[in-house]
């Protein structure tokens, strides 16, 4: 969530925040009204509880009527007191209800707009031309059939639709890829870390996740635990309520997992194939750096995604996601988009999102360093930043691998990179029927 402080500071940089985003402006007034109730409680309990303890010395003093009179205030101050102090929680409670109700802040460079609006930072690579070198492209499904690698047909049976199984050299291809991604997350610094699916629900609601991307989490009702649609959330989770030393910062980590998603805004969308699913695996980037740092940060994640997409030799572009489309935890988010020949289009691959202080102060993850207030000694102790990056979301990458290094037998050429990982492999050719 966003600072309080600042949001009482400045009310119209959020406000501002909220219009870009297309949410609910009124709810920054919600907000300072629940707070100043919050406060005025506070002070009232606190102006009690001192006439309260003033009383209490002069009771003992008192004879007569005056004794029975301040007995009695007593009684009615106690009652004051007691309905303060619920007041005040009260407050206190709407205005962390509410808060959490607000996106973080927009990063001011964002542009402002809807899905469409992103704007294009850089295109790598060219498209193929399938016209001229004399063939028509198949896509990722009828390739992936060929190769005996894809079967959504089972999947539906087994699953229902947006399922599927990778087999034989499918199968294969997807270790491939995350040896590959974790062996350029691991050289580049990241802790390697397998982590949970399943995590509770101050893990899940502490990144944002049960917001508006609350319809597609699958929680299972039974044990009150929440599938991740993405391995942030319990890399996130992972120093939740701790405190980390300045000098151990940045932390980076690379974490490999499945992810669920229901999907339920996608309807009749990317139904053919394994574009959009409901589980999937991913290698993920997670970093906790200080604030001042996450611009920088998010660059070099940036950076190492497309240094991945760079070896993989797939055509794609970097856009700067528009404010309506950043997702409440983002500050800002890249996307790189790879070149799907068959949907004569660009569609995303990795994501990357500054997500500043917003999550570290759901989750209470703070950072201790010397304090710069001109003591001598001394220590202070505020919130960090987080930042996530997909390194390689695997079934839309090999989307992308099979469309855009086809030949025309229906073979599939193999980037350098991957080959160590496919026992030297330099093509993937179709299986007999």
């Amino acid at each position: 969530m966003i600072d309080l402080r600042l949001l009482r500071e400045d009310p119209d940089r959020v406000r501002a925040s909220q219009r870009a985003r297309g949410e609910d402006v009124g709810l920054v007034d919600a907000v300072l009204s629940a707070d100043e109730r919050r406060r005025s409680s506070s002070s009232r309990h606190d102006e009690l509880r001192a006439e309260q303890k003033q009383l209490g010395k002069r009771i003992p003093k008192a004879e007569g009527e005056e004794k029975a009179e301040l007995l009695r205030r007593t009684g009615e101050l106690a009652a004051a007191v007691k309905a303060a102090d619920a007041e005040h929680d009260e407050a206190a409670e709407e205005t962390r209800t509410l808060l959490r109700q607000l996106g973080n802040l927009v990063h001011p460079d964002v542009p402002v707009g809807g899905e469409e609006d992103f704007v294009v930072l850089e295109t790598l690579g060219t498209p193929r031309d399938f016209g001229a070198e004399g063939f028509e492209p198949r896509d990722h499904l009828e390739l992936g059939q060929l190769l005996g690698a894809i079967d959504v047909e089972r999947g539906a049976k087994v699953s229902g639709s947006r399922f599927y199984y990778l087999t034989g050299i499918g199968a294969l291809l997807e270790l491939a890829l995350v040896n590959a991604a974790m062996a350029q997350a691991t050289e580049a610094g990241f802790t390697p870390m397998l982590t949970p699916a399943l995590v509770k629900q101050q893990a899940m609601e502490g990144t944002g996740f049960l917001g508006q991307a609350a319809q597609d989490v699958y929680h299972l009702d039974k044990d009150d635990m929440y599938l991740v649609g993405t391995s942030e959330v319990a890399l996130a989770g992972y120093h939740m309520d701790e405190i980390l030393e300045a000098d151990r910062l940045p932390l980076r980590y690379a974490a490999f997992s499945p992810c669920f998603r229901r999907e339920a805004g996608s309807y009749g969308k990317d139904t053919r194939g394994i574009f959009r699913v409901h589980q999937f695996d991913k290698v993920e980037m997670f970093s906790y750096v200080a604030p001042e740092n996450s611009e920088a940060e998010h660059r070099r994640l940036l950076e190492w995604e497309k240094q991945w997409l760079t070896s993989l030799e797939l055509p794609f572009q970097v856009i700067d996601v528009a404010t309506a489309d950043l997702g409440s935890s983002a500050a800002r988010k890249y996307d790189c988009e790879a070149w799907i020949p068959t949907q004569g289009k660009y569609r995303e691959l990795t994501s990357t999102s500054d997500c500043t202080e917003f999550q570290a102060r759901r989750l209470s993850v703070r950072m201790r360093e010397p304090a710069t207030d001109g003591r001598k000694s001394g220590q202070q102790v505020r919130p960090l930043a987080t930042l996530n990056g997909t390194l390689c979301a695997v079934p839309r990458t090999i989307v992308a691998l099979l469309e855009n290094h086809q030949r025309e037998d229906g073979s599939v050429w193999v980037p350098p990179v991957l080959r160590p990982y496919l026992g030297g492999r330099e093509l993937l050719e179709p299986v007999a029927p």
